[in-house]
């Protein structure tokens, strides 16, 4: 039988603050449940909403932190490591610039902070556990991305070698994901190794075809990249744990295409929306869905260049609930048709 997909739910991370209600757990689920999510997806970075060193101890707090959850009228989508996953392999030419998502003492010093990052993602795993979820969402990193335009000339076996380490890397995180019974989801973007279905295969292969390597879907990714984000579903389907519901919208011109000419977020050729102000497809995305039966969240990550945030979040949870289509128990045709019996078909296919 399918399954009708769950949402609207919404990622948190843009909407943390120092302010209420965004400055603690039981004020923004509240928050998020007046706007009609049904779902939440937690940033494990921000210590005013999660405590992820007592949630990877601690099945008990985990029990109390989903609880005033549900209280308030959102389940837990899944927990991120955005920040973390991307320390887990950066390039030196983005040491300083990626120092930002670790704590202050580790700014720096990259190898502890490596250290750090896997061991925050492996805390996840354990959480992720605790808490009944079987899929969290990640990044990456990233060690071939500077060499992305092959000019100057890659010396042979570069990007392989980068890729070689970052299988390297992983492959433990994802045997420790795979005895919590919990899926690593990658969302493939831009400044990541992987961030399309061509480099999702290259890593894909070097772990063995890991059952834990997944996707977290986010279309608005493909369209700035001008790839098909839909065939992409009929590709990697089975790979597709999460989904991010962002839009997006590419206009290029006689000036700027893709690169975007170094220009800010507003003035680039490519850039993200608020749902329903891009240029994604979604009811052929959500029907896409439907048709593999995808059992995940639909998860609103607003990423607007010029909507206010909390516009977007409340129009987001009417555009994905709309959006959400029931998946049928039955075919259309069912009332034109009638019983059958061996012999009947072999007479109507002439064989007898």
């Amino acid at each position: 039988m399918s399954t009708t997909l769950q949402g609207p739910a919404i990622f948190l991370a843009q909407f943390a603050g120092d302010q209420a209600p965004f400055n603690s757990w039981p004020a923004i689920t509240q928050w998020a449940a007046s706007l009609g999510y049904r779902g939440v997806q937690v940033p494990t970075w921000d210590a005013r909403l999660f405590d992820l060193d007592r949630a990877a101890e601690s099945k008990t707090w985990c029990d109390e932190f989903a609880g005033i959850a549900r209280e308030n009228g959102v389940a837990i989508t899944e927990l991120s490591t955005h920040l973390q996953g991307q320390l887990v392999a950066v390039h030196p030419a983005y040491d300083e610039a990626f120092d930002a998502f670790a704590p202050e003492a580790l700014r720096g010093r990259p190898a502890e902070r490596q250290r750090w990052a896997v061991d925050q993602v492996l805390k996840v795993a354990k959480a992720s556990q605790h808490l009944g979820l079987n899929a969290s969402i990640s990044f990456p990193g990233a060690l071939a991305w500077p060499f992305l335009y092959p000019w100057p000339q890659r010396p042979a076996g570069l990007v392989e070698a980068a890729f070689d380490e970052l299988a390297k890397r992983w492959t433990p995180i994802l045997d420790a994901y795979d005895e919590a019974g919990v899926d690593i989801a990658f969302e493939l973007h831009p400044g990541e190794d992987l961030h399309d279905g061509v480099t999702f295969d290259m890593l894909l292969e070097r772990v063995g075809g890991h059952r834990r390597l997944n996707i977290a879907y986010d279309p608005s990714h493909f369209v700035l990249q001008q790839l098909d984000y839909l065939q992409f579903i009929d590709l990697y389907h089975d790979r597709i744990k999460v989904f991010h519901v962002k839009d997006a919208e590419f206009r290029p011109t006689g000036r700027q295409g893709v690169y975007g000419g170094f220009q800010s977020w507003q003035d680039r050729a490519g850039r993200f929306r608020s749902l329903g102000d891009g240029q994604v497809d979604f009811k052929a995305v959500f029907s896409k869905m439907a048709q593999y039966d995808f059992k995940g969240w639909a998860v609103l990550e607003w990423e607007c260049c010029l909507k206010h945030p909390e516009q977007g979040a409340a129009e987001g949870a009417l555009f994905i609930r709309d959006h959400i289509i029931r998946v049928t128990e039955k075919a259309f045709d069912d009332f034109a048709g009638g019983a059958a019996d061996p012999a009947q078909l072999r007479r109507m296919l002439g064989l007898n």
